[in-house]
C-alpha cells in the first residue's frame, strides 16, 4: 500500500445551503469514523481542517483522550486509529505540513457532488496513485461542499458518488469510506 496519501476534512472554507462561505462544526462522528477509515486504508495523516479556536480545542480534547488519556487502555483499536489524526488551521497549512514531511507539495485531489472538466474516474486515479510516488492530499468538504477557491487548487476532481436516485447529499464520513475503498481497496 502507498505510504504518502493524506486526507483532509475541510470545515473552512465551505459553502452553506445558501452558497455563502462559512465554517462548519467539527462533529464527533467525523473525528472518530474518518480516523478509523483512514487507518483501515493506511492513510498517512488525516487532517481535520478548521480555523475556529473552540472547534480546535474540542477536537484536541477528543483526540487527546484516545492518544494520551484514559482512552488508550479503554480501546486500543481507537487509540491506533487516532495516531495519525491531526488538526490544521487551513488547507494551506496542511499542504505545508505534507511538504515538510515529503519534501514536495502534494497533488491535490478534491471531491464534489458535481462534475468538472478535470473530473477523473476512481479506477484511473487509483492506478495513477499506485504508480506515481508523488504525495496526494484528498480533500473532502463539509456543509454544502468545498469553495471554488479550494476546488481551483485541485490537480484532479473525483467523479461524484451516485446512487440510483435523484437524492445526492451523502454524509461526508460515508463518502470518505466509499472513495477510499474505490481508490485503495483490495479490488
Amino acid at each position: 500500500m502507498r505510504d504518502n496519501i493524506y486526507v483532509g476534512l475541510v470545515h473552512y472554507p465551505v459553502y452553506n445551503k445558501n452558497n455563502v462561505v462559512v465554517a462548519t462544526s467539527v462533529t464527533n462522528f467525523d473525528i472518530h469514523d474518518i480516523s478509523r477509515t483512514c487507518r483501515t486504508y493506511d492513510i498517512k495523516k488525516y487532517f481535520i481542517i478548521t480555523p475556529v479556536d473552540a472547534q480546535k480545542e474540542l477536537t484536541s480534547r477528543i483526540i487527546g483522550y484516545w492518544t494520551e488519556g484514559n482512552g488508550i487502555e479503554f480501546n486500543k483499536n481507537r487509540n491506533e486509529a487516532f495516531e495519525n489524526t491531526e488538526l490544521e488551521d487551513s488547507v494551506q497549512s496542511a499542504i505545508e505540513t505534507i511538504e515538510k514531511i515529503e519534501g514536495k507539495k502534494p497533488k491535490i485531489i478534491t471531491t464534489s457532488a458535481k462534475t468538472f472538466p478535470n473530473t477523473v474516474r476512481y479506477d484511473d486515479l487509483g492506478k495513477e496513485m499506485v504508480e506515481d510516488d508523488s504525495p496526494y492530499l484528498i480533500l473532502f468538504g463539509t456543509g454544502w461542499g468545498l469553495t471554488n477557491e479550494i476546488m481551483d487548487l485541485s490537480y484532479k476532481i473525483l467523479e461524484p458518488i451516485r446512487g440510483k436516485t435523484k437524492y445526492n447529499h451523502l454524509c461526508v464520513r460515508s463518502a470518505v469510506s466509499i472513495i477510499l475503498d474505490r481508490l485503495l481497496g483490495e479490488n
